[in-house]
Parts: structure tokens; sequence; C-alpha cells
């Protein structure tokens, strides 16, 4: 048999033997796709330093200023949580919407990541202007501690505002340049990279945390400021289909329609009514824990510093876990990944109701929940990315939001006027997270089941993806 030669008209092209991973209208050879997952994992380790200081920093500042645990679970649990149910929804369709040569999530992102920035380094000032406003104040002050708290309110209020955008679009915006075939290990990375974050400053900063409030505060800002907008800067988005045209209708209409239509799509369909369900029931199972565990270790005789090397060595053994679990996740489907690891959260909070009585037991507990809930995050952390709309993704994923917020806004005070009324026995948080994560389970075998009818592993296709 004769083989034909190529033609000399069309020589063979270079560059067709490379790999091409494909997302929209975005093609990537794999040093391309590489070059991608470095810049986004650059913008991560920024955001992911602050994420991984800022709570447990505002922790420790709120409670130097003799605030209650209500309080505290107020303005770090339940005002962002308020903040996010608001703004989360908005911000996410706009950015759905908008089309600009920049792409539809740079844009906001870049806007947002001074505002965080410049609400970080009002926090590190904040025991400073508390004290520099009661003695302004004089005899009208209502005390140093309570003008403490008011500006560390102000300036975490903008704080939160901002980085409720950043990190719902800097999610959505992973969404829509990294080839979906591989975004599961890609969360892995991302996982990686917030738990070296996490790392870094539970094992060297922690312990500082009480004392160094002005340099942490500052150095979290400007590594976010600098080295998320040079994220920004240097990945780039495709090309979009243009929106659906809003129809011409009055001002009542404008406003009432998009809201209507929201509403209509996202909490009708009973698929995304129940995968709402195991997803905030799974967070909500992590917060009573999160919430006061420093608090919790200090009640036992643990000190800020050892508290700190244990999250360090739950974030180690984590960190060591993420590209298996996401490599899992990619295999199994995330679902999969999800239900189990609530299955064992479940059973890892129990024995931390029974036995965590001293700091060494607590200290195994700690480790135990920090590690598991690790492997349920990066277990999940494609969940939406593989079962929402692609077309409407920030849309349904603010959705989600939406109901996770209104009940994170909620847990924070009610945790703390319970643990006040246990006579701030934190153990009980133990129990009630292994409460959240069954009913978790439960829900999450529901979304298995409809997602099977739906197509399954080898052909879903989401509910109102055409719409």
């Amino acid at each position: 048999m004769n083989i034909p030669s190529p033609s000399p008209e069309t020589p063979p092209d270079p560059t067709a033997q490379k790999k091409a991973w494909t997302v929209g209208t975005l093609v990537y050879t794999s040093g391309g796709l590489a070059i991608l997952f470095c810049w986004l994992l650059w913008g991560d380790f920024a955001n992911g330093m602050k994420e991984r200081a800022i709570y447990p920093m505002a922790q420790v500042m709120l409670r130097s200023f003799e605030s209650p645990d209500w309080l505290v679970g107020l303005l770090v649990g339940s005002i962002p949580a308020g903040i996010g149910m608001l703004l989360g929804p908005v911000m996410s369709v706009m950015s759905d919407r908008h089309r600009s040569r920049w792409g539809r999530r740079i844009p906001f992102l870049l806007v947002s990541t001074p505002v965080v920035a410049l609400g970080v380094f009002g926090l590190a000032f904040t025991p400073r202007l508390g004290s520099w406003i009661h003695h302004l104040l004089e005899s009208r002050s209502p005390g140093e501690m309570a003008c403490r708290v008011m500006a560390f309110s102000f300036f975490w209020t903008i704080f939160e505002i901002a980085t409720i955008t950043v990190n719902a679009l800097f999610v959505a915006l992973v969404n829509d340049v990294v080839p979906k075939k591989i975004i599961g290990r890609f969360f892995s990375l991302f996982r990686a990279v917030g738990l070296i974050a996490g790392i870094l400053f539970n094992f060297y900063l922690m312990g500082l945390a009480q004392t160094h409030f002005l340099e942490i505060f500052i150095g979290l800002g400007l590594l976010f400021g600098v080295g998320f907008t040079l994220m920004c800067l240097m990945v780039k988005e495709g090309s979009y289909e243009a929106p659906l045209k809003i129809p011409q209708m009055s001002a009542k209409d404008r406003f009432a329609a998009p809201l209507a239509a929201y509403f209509r799509e996202c909490f009708t369909e009973p698929f995304y009514l129940w995968f709402f369900l195991a997803t905030t029931l799974g967070m909500l199972a992590l917060g009573p824990v999160n919430a006061f565990s420093i608090f919790h270790g200090r009640s036992l005789g643990m000190g800020d510093d050892f508290y700190g090397k244990c999250l360090a060595l739950s974030y180690g053994v984590g960190l060591a876990l993420t590209y298996p679990i996401g490599s899992l996740a990619d295999r199994f489907h995330p679902l999969r990944i999800g239900g189990v690891g609530m299955g064992i959260y479940a059973a890892v909070t129990m024995y931390g109701f029974f036995f965590a009585s001293t700091a060494w037991t607590f200290a195994i507990a700690f480790v135990l929940h920090t590690v598991v809930a690790g492997i349920y995050l990066t277990g999940i952390a494609s969940i939406m990315q593989r079962l929402l709309p692609s077309a409407k993704f920030a849309q349904f994923a603010s959705a989600a939001g939406l109901i996770g917020a209104f009940c994170s806004m909620l847990l924070p005070p009610a945790l703390g006027l319970f643990i006040g009324s246990m006579r701030h026995n934190y153990n009980y948080v133990f129990i009630l997270g292994s409460i959240l994560a069954c009913g978790s389970v439960g829900a999450y075998v529901v979304v298995l089941s409809k997602f099977k009818s739906l197509g399954g592993d080898s052909d879903y296709r989401p509910p109102g993806q055409g719409s």
C-alpha cells in the first residue's frame, strides 16, 4: 500500500503536535496554561494571606478591646454576611452582563482591590484612631474601648464591602479562564497556595498578633494591594456572547423585572435548591468550631503561639493532600467528595465534643477538624464550575452565597449568645458542627441522585442552561 506524502502546498504545522487547552474563546498551549496558573496562583496567594490572617487578627483585636463574644460574632460574622447578602447578587449579575475590552470580571476586581487595601490600612490604625476620638470627645466619649470598636467597625465595613466583590468575582474569573477538564486540580493548587499562606501566618505571625497589629495589617494591605492588582493586569479574559437585551420599561420595572428573574431562575429549580442546601449546611458545619477556636483554646490553657503551631501543622497536612483530593474531584466528581468529606467531619466533631477537655486533647480535635475541613473544601472547590450554567455563573454562584450569607448572618451572634449561656463552655461548638454536617450529608445524597437523572458524569446539562 502506498502512503501518500504531505502536499507541498500544505506543509505540516509545527505547532500541531502541541496540546491545546480551550475554554470559551481562549486557547492555551501547555506553556501558556502554566503562565496563566502562575499569575492566578500569585493573585490567590496575595488574597489568601489576607483571608487567612485578617479574621483571626480581627478576633484578637476585638478581644483586646474587651468586646463580648456576641459582638465579636456580630462584627466578624454577621455584618459581613449581611453585606454579602445585599451586595453579592448585584455585583454578580452586573459582572455577568458587563462587556469591555478588559473582560467582564477584571474591571470590577481592579476597582475593588485598592478599596480592600484601604480598609486593611484603616484597621492597622484602629487602636490609635479610637484613642484619638476618645480624647477628642472628652466628656461626651462613650469610653476609649467603645471608640476603638466604632473605628474598627467603620474600616471593617469598608474592607468587607470590597472583599465580597473581590472574592465572588475572582472565582468567576477562574471559571471563565481555566479549562473545565482540569479545574478540580487547579482549585487544589488554589487550596495549596491558601494553606501555604495560612502556614506562614500562623507559624510566624500569629503569636505576634496581640502586640504587632500595626505592622502586620500594613504588610497585609501592601501585599494584597500590589499583588492582586498585578495579577489583574496580567490575566486576559476572552470574548463573550452579548447578554440578552433588557426591553424598554419603566424605572420601577427596570428594578423589579431583573430582581424577579433572578429569584425565578435561581430559586425555583429543585436541583439548585438542594445543591444550595447541601453546600450551605456544609459551610455552616465548619463555622461553630472556627468561630471561637482561639478562645476555646485559651479557655483550656492553650497559648496563642501553640494554637498557631497547631494550625500550621494542620495546614501542612492539608497541603500534602490538596493535589490528590483535587485529582479525586476531577475523577469522581466534587459531589461525591463533598458528601464523604462531610460524613467524616461529622465523626471528627463528635469526637471533639466528647474528648476535647484539655489543651492537648483540644489540639488533637482541632487539628483533625482543620485537616478534614480542608479535605472537604478542596474536594468541593470546583463544584460550582461543574454544576452551574456557565453563561450565568456569577449569578447562580451569588444565589448560593445569598443563602449562606443569610445563615451566616444569624449564626455567629446566636453562637455567641449560646456559648455565653453555657458559661463559655466552648466544647458545645463541636456537637453543633456535627449536627449540621449530618444534615449536609443528607442533602448531598439528594443532589447526587438528581445529578444522575440530569445526565450524570458523562452527559450532565445544568437546568436552565439554555435560558
